[in-house]
């Protein structure tokens, strides 16, 4: 079991930054995968960004690329989610997810861990 705890949401400017935290628990090595996706209000749940807990790996959203940087901690218990430049369209719940292998990261169901996630909201 993988347990994830988000944090870091608020309420941000357009043109802000904010970095989210996901602390995660468990047996953390057998899902070394970390995705973060988003829900908007009335919209499906999609892919933000994957990193592996070594960092070698990641993957972005094109609507996120340049933007947004996922990393983790040197304790390989923590997966961060750097976002600059935000924007309104940018408003979701965040959450953060654990897989075991790397492939398919952006597809929903194939991640077994999910946190509760943490609300940002982008002001114009």
């Amino acid at each position: 079991q993988v347990q994830l705890v988000e944090s870091g949401g608020g309420l941000v400017q357009a043109g802000g930054s904010l970095r989210l935290s996901c602390a995660a628990s468990g047996r953390t090595f057998s899902s070394p995968v970390m995705g973060w996706f988003r829900q908007a209000p009335g919209k499906e749940r999609e892919f933000v960004a994957a990193i592996t807990w070594s960092g070698a790996f990641t993957s972005y959203a094109d609507s996120v690329k340049g933007r947004f940087t996922a990393s983790t901690n040197n304790a390989r218990n923590t997966v961060f989610l750097q976002m600059n430049s935000l924007k309104p369209e940018d408003t979701a719940v965040y959450y953060c997810a654990a897989k075991r292998t790397w492939n398919n990261v952006e597809v929903l169901k194939e991640y077994e861990y999910w946190g509760q996630g943490t609300q940002v909201t982008v002001s114009t």
